[in-house]
């Protein structure tokens, strides 16, 4: 079933018959959960996310945040949405009940999150912040640091926000010249700007602890000389308080293009040479401890990239059905046939099978990325530790980047489905399309996560991650080659993986050759057609439960030929799905996947005309 945002019916697909997810409820800390209770987390997410939170996405876009008197106020229909969102328990839903979690499984929250971003990316983008901000204090702050920061901040007394840019460093994070000055009670004197600070400042609660990236005084330049430090914006007094100001000034409110309800801010530390800050963490471990906090990350702009392209493809469905214009392709010679539904055309019909196939295979990986989150977490030994936290070190890159990349397509194209109208603010696609562009650019720009993938994941453990997954969807295709439904077609999922494995022996080779500066070139195409192999892979998992669903519902419905098949699909509508799936995955695989081959093929070829090229040639 469709709520306009997520596509419930294929999310519990997705969950229990695609990946499994029961079987983390025979282990701790998990023991807890069943189907039953998770459907009911579901239902109390979609029901905030559709009831509080969907309400305040346009008003908010509209209304955006004000800057008066040095102070920020987010949209004023935020506040009644978090009240509700805090009251639930969300922000710290899935971690320990010893800091006021629910130890829900990520693989649920993932699906849980899907809502929230696909109501409002601006108002959830706090709440991500939050989490993250606190997650780091729970793993690397003191008991005094704790007792005086963390629980508030899962509970959404405080909030958090992660202080990495500065103005002109952008993404070069080692350029930082915020700086760090050891005071004699222990503490810090920090001093310096930051930019493109997400919920740098709003009055959604009393207090703003931010983690800023700072350098002590005398440290090596660069990365390695870094450390975190927690900055309240306002200082805490012994009580427990909150008291005076830390010196912590808001510069501006950038005007942006969409999330306009989000308060992204340059803040500005030690202008008044009075802010204090606390050292999280040891010297200088500044990037180390951040790193903590990126996967995660990754994974929530992945979530957000699949919330907004699905309720992009909702809408644009909808609005398929209900847009009568043109003649059936079968009477388009006759005056006098009646006008149609724009669903009705081959080209809508192409155009939403490409988003529906892409939308199902990113839903498929983010949910299995936070399913192999869980098994880290409860696995029984040191290896098969290490080899779930591959899959989440090697595949968070592409839930980013690729996710990201796709959504904005999708978004797009849902306005073209549209027509003119979708470029109006009558309807809310436009709207999807604007929100959507900030997830590829922060939390490291798509190219950062190509290089990423590219420069460091992919030899991580000396290649066993990247050997692991190829392994992987090597079971997968077997098994598509061996049912009678797939075969025809799990060819081209089996020469895309052969196509990657050859492209990224070429990348290691280049790597260590005076050819050292292609991998860098083609980082940014190599992710791109490593996530079609990944979402190739993940359609077909899904396909081989579909088909085998299939079977037993014709089977009980005694349709044995593909007539009564049909008609069965007609009238049925869990038949229609699993068929709708098979659909899907068929459909990537003879349309996008044979063009990852042609793609690896032109990488090859090793052509450096982009930095061979004069600068000069690219003006008039």
């Amino acid at each position: 079933m469709s709520n306009m945002l997520v596509n419930t019916r294929d999310q519990q697909f997705v969950l229990f018959e695609q990946l499994g997810v029961e079987t983390l409820f025979a282990a701790k800390p998990y023991t807890d959960y069943s189907r039953d209770v998770v459907n009911m987390i579901l239902k109390e997410a979609e029901k905030l996310a559709v009831e509080e939170i969907l309400p305040t996405y346009v008003v908010a876009d509209r209304e955006g945040c004000t800057f008066t008197d040095g102070k920020v106020s987010v949209p004023a229909s935020f506040h009644s949405a978090f009240k509700k969102y805090r009251e639930g328990g969300w922000i710290a839903a899935p971690e320990d009940s010893d800091v006021g979690g629910q130890n829900l499984p990520m693989a649920v929250w993932t699906a849980c999150s899907e809502f929230f971003f696909g109501a409002s990316f601006a108002f959830s983008v706090y709440q991500c912040l939050n989490h993250g901000a606190a997650c780091l204090v729970h793993l690397f702050g003191t008991k005094e640091q704790k007792d005086r920061y963390l629980y508030r901040m899962f509970d959404g007394e405080f909030a958090g926000t992660m202080c990495l840019t500065e103005p002109g460093a952008g993404s070069e994070v080692g350029a930082t010249r915020t700086t760090a000055k050891l005071l004699p009670d222990g503490r810090y004197a920090i001093k310096g700007i930051k930019s493109f600070i997400s919920g740098g400042d709003h009055d959604l609660t009393k207090q703003i602890v931010h983690l800023v990236l700072a350098r002590i005084e005398g440290d090596i330049p660069g990365t390695a000389g870094i450390s975190v430090f927690i900055v309240p914006k306002y200082k805490m007094n012994a009580d427990g308080l909150v008291g005076e100001s830390n010196d912590v000034v808001t510069g501006n409110v950038e005007h942006k293009m969409g999330i306009r309800g989000s308060a992204t801010c340059t803040l500005n530390f030690g202008e008044n040479d009075g802010c204090v800050g606390e050292l999280l963490g040891s010297l200088r471990e500044g990037m180390k401890i951040m790193f903590h906090m990126m996967n995660e990350s990754r994974l929530e702009v992945g979530m957000q990239s699949l919330s907004g392209a699905s309720v992009a493809y909702e809408h644009a469905v909808q609005y398929a059905r209900e847009r009568i214009q043109g003649k059936a392709l079968k009477d388009m010679k006759n005056p006098d046939a009646p006008s149609v539904p724009i669903i009705e055309h081959p080209d809508i019909r192409r155009t939403l099978l490409w988003m529906k196939a892409h939308l199902e295979g990113m839903r498929g990986l983010n949910y299995f990325v936070g399913l192999c989150i869980d098994r880290a977490k409860i696995a029984q030994t040191e290896e098969e530790r290490l080899t779930w936290n591959g899959y989440v070190e090697l595949l968070t890159p592409a839930c980013k980047a690729y996710c990201s990349d796709k959504a904005m397509e999708i978004c797009s194209l849902a306005i073209d489905i549209y027509g003119g109208y979708g470029y109006i603010q009558e309807y809310p696609v436009e709207q999807y399309l604007r929100d959507m562009k900030i997830a590829t650019i922060y939390e490291g720009t798509n190219y950062i996560q190509s290089m990423d993938l590219v420069g460091r994941k992919l030899a991580q453990r000396k290649g066993q991650n990247l050997a692991n997954l190829l392994a992987m969807i090597r079971t997968c295709i077997d098994k598509a080659k061996e049912n009678d439904a797939l075969k025809d077609w799990a060819q081209y999922l089996e020469e895309a993986l052969t196509s990657v494995e050859g492209l990224t022996r070429q990348l290691a080779v280049w790597g260590k050759s005076p050819d050292f500066v292609l991998p860098v070139l083609n980082a940014r195409p190599y992710l791109m057609i490593f996530g079609d192999l990944v979402i190739g892979w993940q359609l077909t998992e899904g396909a081989l439960v579909a088909v085998e669903k299939c079977a037993t519902l014709f089977d009980r419905a005694g349709a044995k030929t593909k007539e009564a098949q049909k008609a069965t699909a007609g009238n049925d509508r869990e038949v229609a799905f699993y068929q709708g799936r098979i659909a899907s995955a068929k459909y990537f695989a003879m349309n996008v996947l044979p063009t990852v081959q042609g793609r690896c093929t032109t990488i090859a070829l090793g052509d450096k005309s982009p930095i061979e090229i004069e600068t000069s040639f690219f003006t008039d």
